[in-house]
């Protein structure tokens, strides 16, 4: 398998499946693209690899999947063994929630803290609709960590973890702290244990090499 990955500094969505990929334990090579140049040229680079123009992409043989959740569903079920999604069809369903309303959702958050691996994190004052989505993300996680047990959303690793992986950056980068937000500590915690992963590391390592 090739996955195609934009800047390791930026690319949130890059990011989420190749953690997922990296849990499965298969081998694969990865194809960088880099980010933020003339729009033109970098929209060039990716549609040999991309049919939408963007990445993420997994190609595997003839077979090309260029969304990062649609990407994250076929490595479940082509590995079952790595358990990406929970077993229990209740926790399965909510995680699955989770990943899809980051997927689509927190606009605000996305657009006002991007994320930035080669930067010292800094406190950053951050507009009400960014705050109604820290917030959000502090029910949403606290809710399911209660249900779960822990350590991660739905009990073990799975995508829902994959997704918020890159929010619990932004949280570190700008110094957002959730206890503002509600959190009685719950969250932060799964935040930093997010950020402590052996496949993030390795990710952030790679990033912060090549700013």
């Amino acid at each position: 398998m090739e996955l195609v990955i934009g800047t390791k500094r930026w690319s949130t969505w890059s990011l989420r499946p190749w953690l997922a990929l990296k849990r499965t334990g298969a081998p694969f090579s990865e194809t960088l693209i880099g980010l933020r140049q003339d729009e033109g040229r970098t929209e060039a680079a990716i549609l040999p690899h991309s049919p939408s123009g963007l990445v993420p992409a997994l190609k595997d043989g003839d077979l090309t999947v260029w969304d990062s959740l649609a990407i994250c569903e076929y490595l479940a079920e082509k590995f079952p063994e790595a358990k990406l999604w929970p077993a229990d069809p209740a926790l399965r369903a909510l995680a699955r929630a989770a990943a899809s309303e980051m997927h689509s959702g927190f606009q605000s958050l996305r657009g006002e803290c991007p994320m930035a691996l080669e930067l010292e994190p800094r406190v950053t004052a951050i507009s009400e609709a960014t705050q109604k989505n820290v917030r959000r993300i502090v029910t949403l996680w606290s809710q399911l960590l209660r249900r779960s047990g822990g350590p991660f959303l739905a009990g073990e690793w799975s995508i829902a973890d994959a997704f918020y992986t890159p929010v619990a950056t932004r949280f570190r980068g700008y110094g957002i702290h959730l206890s503002d937000y509600g959190d009685d500590g719950l969250c932060g915690a799964y935040a930093t244990r997010l950020l402590a992963t052996p496949e993030f590391l390795e990710w952030e390592a790679a990033a912060k090499a090549s700013a």
